[in-house]
């Protein structure tokens, strides 16, 4: 299933992309597009048997309509930082022996096609086309690679916009460069576990301002979907709701010849994952 979330900014309401790709109502049905329906089996039931039968569904305008965030009341975001050899090659790093966590928090997150702010004083903010994955049951102490991957209940494209010198010029961690407003738009859709047989085996790809920067693939991460979850059980309980944004591939502006292309107001982000759907966000100074 394609879920998402449209309508004005703190007042979204849950819907369906079904099988035509006609937008459907699903605010009759279940409340939101949150860790909650995630984690109750008979409620998704009632969601996957309506959308094998859409009319039953009311249908909704998307002209104009925005929108937002797939996943509501987000837990937390675990992100996995130099996850891609080629990314890992293009900045000069050694490839880690075990995944390099970060955190943003849930209020970075913004919709799809919304505004990204360039923060004041910013001089090196970056883009990052992520595949997130969203838990849909509680995993603490997993075993193996295959139980993680179990314990998914589906995937989004995300845009892990960085500043790069708040993030390793400035001291500390690395999330004063991740957590600045608007630094998470997600989506547009969460498709649900069942529709991406293979999460290893997925193209991805970013441009700014109509140019080709990132073209790359999951099948370059280091450390693969499964193995981050397990990873994460051991150190954190992860809970339905929480989102792991997975690393990035090659491309990115910090990789770049001098004088690096960082993003400026004005300009124009796309990116994509196959299956996923597609971003678009202009940004403008905060």
């Amino acid at each position: 299933m394609k879920l998402l979330r449209v309508g004005p900014a703190g007042s979204e309401r849950p819907a369906l992309l079904d099988r035509n790709g006609t937008l459907r109502d699903l605010s009759g049905l279940v409340p939101d597009i949150d860790g909650e329906l995630l984690a109750d089996a008979s409620a998704l039931t009632r969601v996957r048997e309506a959308a094998q039968t859409p009319d039953v569904l009311p249908p909704l305008d998307a002209n104009g309509l925005r929108v937002g965030p797939p996943l509501g009341r987000i837990g937390k975001i675990v992100c996995i930082g130099l996850n891609y050899h080629d990314h890992a090659a293009e900045t000069g790093a050694a490839i880690p022996d075990e995944p390099i966590l970060f955190f943003k928090a849930p209020d970075t997150v913004v919709g799809p096609e919304d505004t990204v702010l360039v923060p004041r004083r910013s001089r090196k903010t970056d883009w990052e086309v992520e595949l997130a994955v969203v838990i849909g049951r509680t995993a603490r102490y997993l075993d193996t690679a295959e139980e993680g991957l179990a314990h998914v209940a589906g995937y989004a494209t995300s845009h892990d916009v960085s500043e790069r010198e708040f993030q390793i010029e400035r001291g500390g961690t690395w999330d004063k460069g991740k957590n600045c407003e608007t630094f998470n738009p997600l989506g547009p859709w969460l498709v649900t576990a069942d529709e991406v047989p293979d999460a290893q085996a997925l193209p991805m790809r970013l441009w700014v301002n109509g140019e080709l920067k990132q073209d790359g693939t999951t099948a370059q991460q280091i450390f693969p979907v499964g193995e981050v979850v397990r990873y994460l059980s051991h150190f954190m309980t992860l809970y339905p709701g929480d989102v792991i944004n997975t690393g990035t591939p090659a491309g990115v502006a910090m990789g770049r010849p001098e004088p690096k292309p960082y993003l400026r107001a004005g300009d124009v982000v796309e990116l994509e994952i196959e299956g996923l759907g597609r971003q678009r966000q202009e940004l403008e100074d905060a």
